[in-house]
This record gives C-alpha cells, sequence and structure tokens, in this order.
C-alpha cells in the first residue's frame, strides 16, 4: 500500500507533487496524499484540482480535464462529468486555516477537526508522512529588512509561532517521518528570548515540551531524531541525536538539478524509537535557466496607458535609441540594436497557446505532457513605457557582460524617475532592482514577491522586452507542464513563488523512501 502523506500549509501542493511522482518497478506510487491542508481559498483550488488529476494513474487521466484547462469547459463540468474523482478530490485537499486565525476567517479549523480528519485518513496507520512548511515571513530576511525588524514579536506577529502547529501534529500523531522547509532567514531570525532556529530543533526533537496535553492516555510521543539533507552529521550527542552546523540544513537547490538558486533550510525527522539513518541527497549538475524556458513561444510584453498593438511595442523600442546613450559601451548598444532587429511580430500570450513543438531541453519526462497540445499560464505582463526601453537594456548589459547591471551602471537617460533613485547608486541600497536572468545560469529565486514586481525577473532576450511568465516562473520551479494554476494571474505566481519546487521534493521523496523500507525490513522482521 502507498505511504500515507499529511500536507500541511501546502499552497498549491509543490512538495506533495513531488512525493506522489515516485514510483516503483510496477509503475504505482509509493507515496498517497491522505489529507493537505491549505488556507488560501486559490491555492486550494489548484491543490484540489491537482489531486483530482492524481485520482487517475498515469497517462489515463480524462480528456475533461485537458478540455478544462484550454477553457473549453468550467471546472464545474469537469467535476460534473467525473464524480467520484471530484468528490475524492475535495476530501483530500482541505481549505483550511491552522493555528490561531481571526473571528472573521470563515476557513478556521479547529485541532480538534485537525486531528479527527487525520486519524481517519490514517486508518490506524501509524508509519506515516507528515510534510509541509509553515508560513516563513516573519522569517524572512527581506521581509525582516522591510519592516526593519532586528528582533521578531511572537506576540503581535503571530506567523512566528506557526511552527507550533506541525509540533501538535507530531505530539499528537507521532509520524514515522517528517519533513519540514522553511527559508534560510530562519537561521538567523530571533525573538528577545531566543534564537528561532535552536528553538525550533529542540521543539521538534520533543514536541511534547509544548504539548504535554497532546499525547493520549496510555501513548507517548518518542521524539525525533532531526537529519541534514545535504550531508553526515558532525557526530553524535549522548542520547544520540546526530549534530550540524546550521549551514548544513539549507539546501542549496541549483546543486540538485533546480534550474534557481533557491537556498531553503529543509529538516528530516525520524521517530525516536525507529533506529534509522536515512541517506542525503546526490549533487547534480547546474542547469541554466534557458534550458527550461528558451523554447516556450517567444512573447512581447503588453503596453501599459496606450493603444496595444505589435506596431506600436515595435514603435515604442525604436524610441530608445533617439535618448542620449553616449555614455554606454558601445557592445551593449550593438546588442540592444541586434535584438530589436529580431523583434518579430509575436503577441502576449494567453492561459492556453496551441503549439504541437517540444517546448524543454531538460528531462523533458518530467515536465512534457503531449496531451496537452499547446502551453498553459503563458501570457505577459503590461509594462509602462519606460522599463520596456529599461529591460531591453538590461537585457543586453545581461547578454553583453554576463551579470544584470546596477543602478549605477544604467546611462542617465534610462534611469528611473523614483526619489530614492540616487541613494540606489550611491548607498547601493537595492540597487538591482531590474534585474536580467541569465541565460547561461541558473535563476535567481523565485519568490512570491513575483507576483507584485517584474523587474526583478526579466526575460534574458532582449528581443521580448518583458518579464517572466507565470509558466516560466513554473518551469524554473520544475512544475510539469499540465500543471494548472488558478485564480488570476497575481495570485498564480504567488502560488508558484511559496511553493517547493517539486523535483527537490522528488529528490527527497527517494531519501524518505530509504526510511520506509527499513521501517517496513524491520516489521517483517519482527514477525
Amino acid at each position: 500500500m502507498p505511504i500515507p502523506i499529511i500536507d500541511i500549509f501546502a499552497g498549491p501542493g509543490g512538495l506533495g507533487e513531488g512525493f506522489s511522482a515516485l514510483q516503483d518497478e510496477q509503475g504505482e506510487r509509493i507515496f498517497r496524499i491522505s489529507l493537505s491542508i491549505e488556507k488560501d481559498p486559490l491555492a486550494h483550488r489548484t491543490l484540489r484540482l491537482r489531486s483530482f488529476f492524481r485520482q487517475f494513474p498515469h497517462g489515463e487521466v480524462p480528456q475533461e480535464y485537458y478540455d478544462f484547462v484550454r477553457g473549453e469547459i468550467d471546472i464545474h463540468e469537469l467535476y460534473r462529468r467525473w464524480p467520484d474523482q471530484a468528490a475524492h478530490a475535495h476530501n483530500e485537499a482541505w481549505c483550511g486555516t491552522l493555528g490561531d486565525p481571526d473571528e472573521q476567517d470563515v476557513n478556521a479549523v479547529s485541532d480538534q477537526e485537525v486531528d479527527e480528519r487525520i486519524s481517519t485518513v490514517l486508518e490506524g496507520e501509524r508509519n506515516w508522512l507528515l510534510i509541509g512548511g509553515p508560513p516563513c515571513q516573519a522569517y524572512s530576511l527581506v521581509g525582516r529588512s522591510r519592516r526593519q525588524e532586528k528582533v521578531l514579536n511572537e506576540t503581535t506577529d503571530k506567523r512566528v509561532g506557526l511552527y507550533k502547529q506541525y509540533l501538535r501534529i507530531l505530539a499528537t500523531h507521532s509520524p514515522a517521518v517528517f519533513v519540514m522547509e522553511n527559508v534560510k532567514g530562519i537561521l538567523s531570525a530571533k525573538t528577545n528570548e531566543d534564537q528561532i532556529f535552536s528553538r525550533i530543533l529542540q521543539d521538534l526533537s520533543d514536541p511534547t515540551i509544548c504539548f504535554p496535553e497532546a499525547v493520549k492516555a496510555g501513548e507517548e510521543c518518542p521524539g525525533y531524531r532531526i537529519y541534514s539533507l545535504t550531508g553526515e552529521p558532525n557526530g553524535f550527542d549522548e542520547n544520540g541525536n546526530p549534530q550540524y552546523r546550521p549551514s548544513q540544513f539549507v539546501v542549496q537547490t541549483e546543486n540538485y538539478g533546480i534550474p534557481q538558486t533557491r537556498h531553503r533550510v529543509i529538516l528530516l525527522g525520524v521517530r525516536r524509537d525507529l533506529d534509522i539513518h536515512p541517506g542525503i541527497l546526490e549533487p547534480s549538475q547546474e542547469v541554466n535557466i534557458y534550458d527550461v524556458i528558451g523554447a516556450l513561444p517567444r512573447l512581447r510584453s503588453g503596453l501599459s496607458k496606450r493603444i496595444d498593438s505589435f506596431e506600436a511595442w515595435r514603435n515604442l523600442i525604436s524610441e530608445v535609441f533617439d535618448k542620449d546613450l553616449s555614455e554606454t559601451d558601445p557592445s551593449i548598444i550593438a546588442e540592444m540594436k541586434r535584438a530589436f532587429t529580431n523583434t518579430n511580430e509575436s503577441e502576449k500570450g494567453s492561459d492556453f497557446i496551441p503549439t504541437d513543438l517540444q517546448q524543454i531541453n531538460y528531462r523533458a519526462e518530467w515536465f512534457s505532457d503531449e496531451r496537452l497540445n499547446g502551453v498553459l499560464n503563458h501570457t505577459s505582463r503590461s509594462h509602462m513605457d519606460g522599463d520596456i526601453h529599461r529591460y531591453l537594456f538590461v537585457a543586453s548589459f545581461g547578454k553583453v557582460k554576463g551579470l544584470s547591471p546596477k543602478l549605477s551602471d544604467f546611462p542617465l537617460s534610462l534611469l528611473p524617475a523614483h526619489m530614492n533613485v540616487r541613494e540606489g547608486i550611491d548607498d547601493k541600497k537595492f540597487a538591482d532592482r531590474f534585474r536580467v536572468q541569465l541565460e547561461n545560469k541558473a535563476s535567481k529565486t523565485v519568490t512570491s514577491h513575483i507576483s507584485k514586481d517584474g523587474h526583478y525577473y526579466i526575460h534574458p532576450d532582449g528581443s521580448q522586452c518583458r518579464s517572466l511568465t507565470v509558466r516560466e516562473a513554473a518551469r524554473i520551479q520544475t512544475f510539469p507542464d499540465n500543471y494548472f494554476f488558478c485564480g488570476n494571474r497575481t495570485s498564480q505566481f504567488h502560488q508558484v513563488g511559496n511553493a517547493v519546487p517539486p523535483l527537490l521534493a522528488y529528490q527527497i521523496a527517494g531519501v524518505v523512501k530509504g526510511v520506509f523500507l527499513e521501517i517496513e525490513a524491520a516489521v517483517l522482521n519482527e514477525h
């Protein structure tokens, strides 16, 4: 039987997708999502849709799913035609807010409700897996800098303690294994009382410290040994706990075949009564961004606050050469002109672009689905006139120099008319507010901020003069091409940016599988 998974703070399901994709030699799934919980209604819609997709064996997803993602039928019609699978997906993907939500939150769920649902879906199974990433905004380095917050306050910011929902479930239900993900900033986050990360490690090792009342009468929570996925421990303490430097818990995804420099803290916990020491991830060659997005259909940026057409767009781009570029490196100007010459008549894209072309140069078996006959969620954003000129310059600069320019590298005629531009030049504060992703390198981290600001995610092809699309961001995050994101474009970007890369989760699943194989072998030996 597949190993049950409970996925909390699930987002659109990136972590669960990777685990669900792992199969045995007979093509059967090794892990099965039994329950996933997500509070955001739009991310939950995506989560539920993907659960529906997984109700069918590989290659046997009904045609109606493809009709839906192409916009030919709506989601209600899809679920109406496959009611049993839709009902299962509805029960599996739960829209609920954990912790101590606001009274007005209609999706608030009590601890008792959570416990009842977990017990029901597990059906008495003790050896199962808990996965998830508690909300990270409180710990994020960028967020703390923006809030000018050196010390976190648990009283005023409830997000600081949301990891305790993880603890409570561990204390109450004692899964065999857990995988918890969070931002690198958690390593340096602190309150007035202590370092957050040290406290989290201690709490995860013995969840009953915080929740002694959660342990059921006659039972116990043995606690957990916490392992790194990137290297062997430096030793063990007197209680057999592995000892690591904090940095050893950071997984640098570019070292594991993910085309972005995403650095995240990932903890692997194994229940203390299981004498099992898990393996680690196997490093692989870095993958550049163009291997995953370079073959997607070319798009142009849209135009803000003016009549939008290809001719108007191209005429606007040509106006950049009327500006004073006299202090600009001639090789960059030559590249800008080359890019302008290569602009061809293209559209802004759509939620579905029909095409029969193979659209990926990296792990096609992971990304591609021939039944799609096209590309999903591939629509460009509209940009202001001056930003389109800057995008052409930035992309050309990156092509020539092999790096993204700082504000001090811009010609004066292309600097934005922001009050703090001089501060960015003199003090280097947000000096890289226009950042091109370099085609021959892994992308910078895709975060939820992409939903608000395309300046940090400029496409490397200057002839397209635009920021990345949802599908390009999803490719960089290693979501399969048939993974459809529900909601408006802002929500789609937010979902993609907050997710764990599924291909990384797939590799973690391989490590966790080894733990469960040892558990199974131990059970067989007992009998």
